[in-house]
Protein backbone atom coordinates (compact mmCIF):
# COMPACT_ATOMS: atom_id res chain seq x y z
CA UNK A 1 0.00 0.00 0.00
CA UNK A 2 1.07 3.56 -0.73
CA UNK A 3 0.47 5.68 2.37
CA UNK A 4 1.27 9.37 2.63
CA UNK A 5 0.53 11.15 5.90
CA UNK A 6 -0.20 14.87 5.83
CA UNK A 7 -1.58 15.09 9.39
CA UNK A 8 -5.02 15.75 7.98
CA UNK A 9 -8.57 15.14 9.16
CA UNK A 10 -9.39 14.07 5.62
CA UNK A 11 -8.45 10.69 4.16
CA UNK A 12 -8.48 9.79 0.47
CA UNK A 13 -8.41 6.17 -0.65
CA UNK A 14 -7.04 5.84 -4.19
CA UNK A 15 -7.89 2.72 -6.21
CA UNK A 16 -5.43 1.75 -8.92
CA UNK A 17 -6.04 0.50 -12.45
CA UNK A 18 -5.45 -3.08 -13.65
CA UNK A 19 -1.70 -2.38 -13.68
CA UNK A 20 -1.33 -2.05 -9.91
CA UNK A 21 0.79 0.35 -7.86
CA UNK A 22 2.75 2.03 -10.63
CA UNK A 23 4.28 5.47 -11.25
CA UNK A 24 0.92 6.96 -12.15
CA UNK A 25 -0.54 5.98 -8.78
CA UNK A 26 2.52 7.27 -6.91
CA UNK A 27 2.37 10.59 -8.77
CA UNK A 28 -1.36 11.02 -8.18
CA UNK A 29 -1.12 10.10 -4.49
CA UNK A 30 1.61 12.69 -4.03
CA UNK A 31 -0.53 15.35 -5.72
CA UNK A 32 -3.39 14.59 -3.32
CA UNK A 33 -1.07 14.64 -0.29
CA UNK A 34 0.21 18.05 -1.38
CA UNK A 35 -3.35 19.28 -0.83
CA UNK A 36 -3.03 18.42 2.87
CA UNK A 37 -4.95 15.15 2.79
CA UNK A 38 -3.80 11.74 4.02
CA UNK A 39 -3.64 9.21 1.20
CA UNK A 40 -4.08 5.43 1.18
CA UNK A 41 -3.63 3.37 -1.99
CA UNK A 42 -3.97 -0.36 -1.29
CA UNK A 43 -2.37 -2.99 -3.52
CA UNK A 44 -5.38 -4.98 -4.71
CA UNK A 45 -3.23 -7.17 -6.96
CA UNK A 46 -1.00 -8.40 -4.11
CA UNK A 47 1.94 -8.28 -6.53
CA UNK A 48 5.26 -6.60 -5.80
CA UNK A 49 5.71 -5.33 -9.35
CA UNK A 50 2.99 -3.59 -11.37
CA UNK A 51 2.13 -4.74 -14.87
CA UNK A 52 3.73 -2.88 -17.75
CA UNK A 53 1.31 -0.96 -19.98
CA UNK A 54 2.36 -3.15 -22.90
CA UNK A 55 0.79 -6.12 -21.07
CA UNK A 56 -2.70 -4.65 -20.89
CA UNK A 57 -4.50 -7.89 -21.83
CA UNK A 58 -2.48 -9.90 -19.31
CA UNK A 59 -3.14 -7.29 -16.60
CA UNK A 60 -6.87 -7.30 -17.31
CA UNK A 61 -7.04 -11.11 -17.28
CA UNK A 62 -5.16 -11.18 -13.97
CA UNK A 63 -7.50 -8.63 -12.42
CA UNK A 64 -10.64 -10.48 -13.53
CA UNK A 65 -9.26 -13.92 -12.61
CA UNK A 66 -7.45 -13.17 -9.34
CA UNK A 67 -8.89 -9.92 -7.97
CA UNK A 68 -12.37 -9.10 -9.24
CA UNK A 69 -14.81 -6.31 -8.46
CA UNK A 70 -16.69 -7.95 -5.59
CA UNK A 71 -13.62 -8.72 -3.46
CA UNK A 72 -12.13 -5.31 -4.24
CA UNK A 73 -15.26 -3.51 -3.06
CA UNK A 74 -15.14 -5.54 0.18
CA UNK A 75 -11.48 -4.59 0.76
CA UNK A 76 -12.05 -0.90 0.08
CA UNK A 77 -15.15 -0.89 2.29
CA UNK A 78 -13.18 -2.53 5.12
CA UNK A 79 -10.46 0.09 4.76
CA UNK A 80 -13.08 2.85 4.90
CA UNK A 81 -14.51 1.41 8.11
CA UNK A 82 -11.07 1.16 9.69
CA UNK A 83 -10.43 4.84 8.94
CA UNK A 84 -13.79 6.19 10.05
CA UNK A 85 -12.82 6.77 13.68
CA UNK A 86 -9.54 8.46 12.72
CA UNK A 87 -10.80 10.96 10.13
CA UNK A 88 -13.55 13.53 9.85
CA UNK A 89 -14.07 12.70 6.16
CA UNK A 90 -13.13 9.78 3.92
CA UNK A 91 -13.24 9.90 0.10
CA UNK A 92 -12.44 7.35 -2.58
CA UNK A 93 -10.93 8.09 -6.00
CA UNK A 94 -10.58 5.33 -8.59
CA UNK A 95 -9.08 5.02 -12.06
CA UNK A 96 -10.48 2.75 -14.80
CA UNK A 97 -11.40 -0.54 -13.02
CA UNK A 98 -10.69 1.40 -9.82
CA UNK A 99 -13.38 3.89 -10.87
CA UNK A 100 -15.85 1.06 -11.33
CA UNK A 101 -14.96 -0.25 -7.85
CA UNK A 102 -15.46 3.28 -6.48
CA UNK A 103 -18.84 3.46 -8.25
CA UNK A 104 -19.89 0.18 -6.63
CA UNK A 105 -18.82 1.60 -3.25
CA UNK A 106 -21.13 4.60 -3.73
CA UNK A 107 -24.14 2.62 -2.48
CA UNK A 108 -22.55 2.81 0.99
CA UNK A 109 -23.63 6.07 2.64
CA UNK A 110 -20.54 6.06 4.89
CA UNK A 111 -18.45 7.63 2.14
CA UNK A 112 -18.19 11.42 2.08
CA UNK A 113 -17.72 11.27 -1.66
CA UNK A 114 -16.73 9.07 -4.61
CA UNK A 115 -14.69 10.12 -7.65
CA UNK A 116 -14.12 7.98 -10.74
CA UNK A 117 -11.84 8.54 -13.72
CA UNK A 118 -12.89 6.81 -16.96
CA UNK A 119 -14.65 3.87 -15.34
CA UNK A 120 -15.76 2.22 -18.56
CA UNK A 121 -17.16 -0.85 -16.76
CA UNK A 122 -19.58 1.35 -14.84
CA UNK A 123 -21.87 0.65 -17.79
CA UNK A 124 -22.25 -2.91 -16.48
CA UNK A 125 -23.56 -1.64 -13.12
CA UNK A 126 -26.26 0.84 -14.04
CA UNK A 127 -28.54 -0.47 -11.28
CA UNK A 128 -26.35 1.21 -8.65
CA UNK A 129 -28.11 3.96 -6.67
CA UNK A 130 -25.51 6.24 -5.08
CA UNK A 131 -26.07 7.15 -1.43
CA UNK A 132 -23.26 9.70 -1.31
CA UNK A 133 -22.03 12.46 -3.67
CA UNK A 134 -20.39 11.12 -6.85
CA UNK A 135 -18.20 12.81 -9.46
CA UNK A 136 -17.34 10.91 -12.64
CA UNK A 137 -14.78 11.97 -15.28
CA UNK A 138 -15.07 10.51 -18.80
CA UNK A 139 -13.11 11.09 -22.02
CA UNK A 140 -14.92 12.22 -25.14
CA UNK A 141 -14.32 8.81 -26.73
CA UNK A 142 -14.11 5.18 -25.58
CA UNK A 143 -13.43 2.15 -27.77
CA UNK A 144 -16.26 -0.04 -26.47
CA UNK A 145 -19.27 2.24 -26.04
CA UNK A 146 -20.81 5.64 -26.76
CA UNK A 147 -19.70 7.97 -23.99
CA UNK A 148 -22.54 10.47 -24.47
CA UNK A 149 -25.19 7.76 -24.03
CA UNK A 150 -23.62 6.62 -20.75
CA UNK A 151 -23.21 10.19 -19.50
CA UNK A 152 -26.85 10.96 -20.27
CA UNK A 153 -28.02 7.96 -18.22
CA UNK A 154 -25.63 8.51 -15.31
CA UNK A 155 -26.48 12.21 -15.09
CA UNK A 156 -30.07 11.30 -14.24
CA UNK A 157 -28.97 9.49 -11.08
CA UNK A 158 -29.30 11.26 -7.76
CA UNK A 159 -26.17 12.89 -6.29
CA UNK A 160 -24.17 12.14 -9.46
CA UNK A 161 -22.20 14.71 -11.46
CA UNK A 162 -20.63 13.58 -14.75
CA UNK A 163 -18.05 15.57 -16.71
CA UNK A 164 -16.55 14.96 -20.17
CA UNK A 165 -13.02 15.86 -21.26
CA UNK A 166 -11.04 16.08 -24.45
CA UNK A 167 -9.01 12.94 -25.00
CA UNK A 168 -9.18 9.19 -24.60
CA UNK A 169 -9.16 6.60 -21.82
CA UNK A 170 -6.08 7.36 -19.74
CA UNK A 171 -6.09 11.14 -20.29
CA UNK A 172 -5.15 11.76 -16.63
CA UNK A 173 -2.14 9.42 -16.62
CA UNK A 174 1.10 11.27 -17.45
CA UNK A 175 2.77 7.94 -18.30
CA UNK A 176 0.09 6.89 -20.79
CA UNK A 177 0.21 7.45 -24.55
CA UNK A 178 -3.30 8.93 -24.16
CA UNK A 179 -2.22 11.59 -21.65
CA UNK A 180 -3.84 14.98 -22.22
CA UNK A 181 -2.34 17.57 -19.91
CA UNK A 182 -5.15 20.12 -20.17
CA UNK A 183 -7.83 17.53 -19.43
CA UNK A 184 -5.79 16.02 -16.61
CA UNK A 185 -5.35 19.38 -14.93
CA UNK A 186 -9.00 20.34 -15.36
CA UNK A 187 -10.20 17.02 -13.94
CA UNK A 188 -7.87 17.38 -10.95
CA UNK A 189 -9.20 20.88 -10.25
CA UNK A 190 -12.75 19.56 -10.41
CA UNK A 191 -11.85 16.69 -8.08
CA UNK A 192 -10.35 19.06 -5.51
CA UNK A 193 -13.37 21.34 -5.74
CA UNK A 194 -15.69 18.36 -5.25
CA UNK A 195 -13.81 17.29 -2.11
CA UNK A 196 -13.22 20.71 -0.61
CA UNK A 197 -16.72 22.09 -1.08
CA UNK A 198 -18.10 19.43 1.28
CA UNK A 199 -15.15 19.18 3.67
CA UNK A 200 -13.27 22.41 4.23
Amino acid sequence: MFFIKADSEVAVIVIHEIYGLNKHMATFCNKIAQQQMDVFCPNLLNKNKPFDYRRENKAYSYFIGHVGFKDSVAKITDLNQSLRNQYRSVYVIGFSVGATIAWLCSENEQWDGVVGYYGSRIRDYMDIKPRCPVLLHFPEQEKSFHVDDLIRTLSQKESTQVLKYEGLHGFADPYSKNYCRASCERAFRQTLHFIKKSTF
